[in-house]
């Protein structure tokens, strides 16, 4: 009852998993994860879970590429950089030549992966291909992220693991940003400007929340904690960095915040003193496609498009460290 409990606090009603499988009648079932014998048995090695990483992410960064391409009307041969973003598994050669190769990029595109930085790491992928189209107008920069939570389900009845796990799902979103000069920039493209980026380190919040590689899988610790270092320190820096831009918390048209937990959301709205309905589309992302860490702010961001939420809009997500990160999009 506990469970089943904590499980319906969670904000998520539906998720995604590449582990899943549709048996004979209909239902859906998994093999990955056989039952746990005793107590000692801690699931799938590393090493096992990395092999599927492998084995299942590409195809589905690639749908998220082809899309990001096909929804901005850039071609293939324009494309100059790869930025790939996951916390979830590693492999060399990577994601990034599985996107060169099935996307038809050119064998001369750059690449650069944002790894193991967690649920903002769409923020840094952003910050990074604002870098490059600055220092090369004619830039066109694709961002897949692509991240495989549901492999790293940990056994056991660890307080903390157990809210991990009922979070976190799987999920990969893609993104173009061209540069003034690119070949593409005459093609009518839903892009907007990237205003601003940066970032915040909150003090002594090390342990609040973590995420390490283990012997069966990633590990992940999340302490209660966290929706209070954000609410005390998001407000402080959040202003002035605003003001830098010539922007207040009353300019922003749209709240893309990361919606790392019902919690999450919640403190954001006090510290900042949001309207009610601010968050409302990244609490509909929770709900139905769970916390995708890196990957769930693109599909907030594809909401806002889709309803043509007037901007400017902040991006807004937290990770290890704790860390803030944030971007401003017009």
């Amino acid at each position: 009852m506990k469970l089943a409990k904590l499980y319906r606090r969670t904000g998520v009603d539906t998720r995604g998993s590449v582990l899943v499988e549709k048996g004979d009648a209909g239902e859906l079932t998994q093999s990955f994860y056989p039952p746990m014998q005793d107590g000692c048995d801690r699931g799938p090695t590393m090493a096992t879970r990395n092999e599927r990483f492998a084995e299942e992410a590409p195809a589905l960064a690639c749908r998220a590429g082809q899309g990001a391409l096909d929804g901005s009307g850039i071609s293939p041969d324009d494309v100059t950089h790869v930025v790939t973003v996951t916390c979830t598994g590693f492999t060399a050669p990577g994601i990034d030549v599985q996107l060169i190769d099935k996307l038809g990029l050119p064998i001369t595109t750059q690449r650069i992966q944002v790894g193991f930085m967690g649920c903002h790491g769409l923020v840094n992928a952003l910050r990074t291909a604002r870098g490059l189209v600055a220092a090369d107008s004619d830039a066109v920069v694709l961002i897949v992220c692509i991240e495989l939570c549901s492999l790293h389900y940990q056994y056991g009845y660890d307080a903390q693991r157990i809210v991990s796990g009922s979070l976190f799902a799987d999920g990969s979103a893609g993104l173009i940003v061209a540069g003034d000069d690119c070949p593409a920039s005459s093609v009518d493209t839903p892009l907007g400007e990237i205003v601003s980026v940066g970032s915040c380190l909150i003090r002594d919040s090390h342990d609040a929340m973590t995420w390490r590689i283990g012997d069966n899988g990633f590990i992940m610790t999340l302490e209660a904690s966290v929706p209070g270092f954000i609410e005390t320190n998001l407000r402080e820096f959040l202003v002035p960095w605003l003001a830098k831009s010539g922007l207040d918390l009353d300019s922003i048209g749209g709240w893309a915040v990361h919606p790392g937990g019902v919690r999450i959301l919640q403190s954001v709205e006090t510290a900042l003193e949001l309207p009610s309905g601010a968050l409302d589309v990244s609490r509909e992302v929770l709900r139905e496609h769970g916390n995708m860490s890196s990957a769930t702010l693109g599909f907030v961001l594809q909401k806002f498009q889709q309803r043509n939420v007037p901007g400017p809009w902040l991006m807004l997500g937290f990770g290890p460290g704790l860390e803030i990160e944030v971007a401003v999009v017009r």
